[in-house]
């Protein structure tokens, strides 16, 4: 996650029982914010000092949010953990017809069986 308030939009859906880690930004080289800004080193630390099934990377869907995560999964790949990051797609109450093409393609490679 990004910031504190990441954490509090994610328990409002009493959804996820594990453990947080907030990156305190994400990966922004026009505005010189690199890996060693982030708290990346922490969660490195954390991660060697526990038994961790699955990182789910939940980042904000914008530029530096896909380079924060594109940055940690490769990071975090040779740790021989699951790495996933939250779906995107459509909100819920939108109409197809107004969504952007690249919301209407995420949706589509994050389809599911029903």
């Amino acid at each position: 996650m990004e910031e504190p308030h990441d954490v509090i939009a994610i328990e409002r859906t009493h959804e996820f029982k594990g453990l947080y880690h907030v990156l305190g930004g994400a990966l922004s080289p026009l505005d010189g914010i690199g890996p060693d800004d982030l708290k990346i080193k922490e969660l490195l630390q954390r991660l060697s000092n526990a038994t961790i099934e699955e990182v789910i990377l939940a980042l904000n869907p914008n530029v530096e949010g896909e380079a924060t995560t594109l940055y940690l999964s490769r990071l975090l790949k040779p740790l021989g953990m699951k790495i996933t990051r939250i779906a995107r797609g459509l909100p819920v109450g939108s109409d197809l017809e107004f969504a952007d093409e690249a919301t209407l393609s995420r949706a589509l490679e994050g389809r599911i069986a029903v």
